[in-house]
């Protein structure tokens, strides 16, 4: 019986050291996230925006690139205090659902950028840049798109 409330509290402590782990830096990890729907939403799209759709699609590769390096910025230069206290208009265009589901992810992700602490060795800022000509390169495919 003792053995058995070992092996669980063994069990238990993994989870939580894991839980916090991955819940490091929750704002750039959502942020992470909603550049990643918002990919796969413009991958989903017709092909027809003029060529902004792909530089869109590039300039969100280029986002999560510098999240994963502020993610990384962050672990090595450990600023756990800073990253436990992180925690914290939908118009459907009829022809331009993928389109417009992308730009709101990708506001959903500026949002998280913004509200993540410290600026992760300049990555952060990086990433906001890239979000934002992500979204000026969605609006003008919206705008050229059927």
């Amino acid at each position: 019986m003792s053995t058995r409330r070992l092996v669980l509290g063994v069990f238990g402590l993994l989870f939580v050291f894991a839980t916090v782990a991955f819940a490091d830096q929750p704002r750039m990890t959502a942020a992470r996230t909603d550049l990643q729907q918002a990919k796969v939403q413009l991958q989903a799209a017709m092909n027809n925006k003029g060529g902004h759709r792909v530089k869109a699609i590039d300039y969100i590769n280029a986002a999560i690139s510098e999240v994963n390096q502020g993610i990384a910025f962050d672990r090595r230069h450990n600023h756990a205090s800073a990253k436990l206290s992180e925690l914290s208009t939908l118009v459907l265009i009829p022809d331009q659902p993928h389109m417009q589901r992308a730009l709101d992810k990708l506001r959903d992700a500026k949002n998280n950028l913004e509200a993540a602490t410290t600026d992760k060795g300049g990555h952060r800022k990086k990433a906001i840049g890239y979000v934002n000509d992500a979204i000026d390169e969605v609006k003008k495919g919206i705008e050229a798109g059927e």
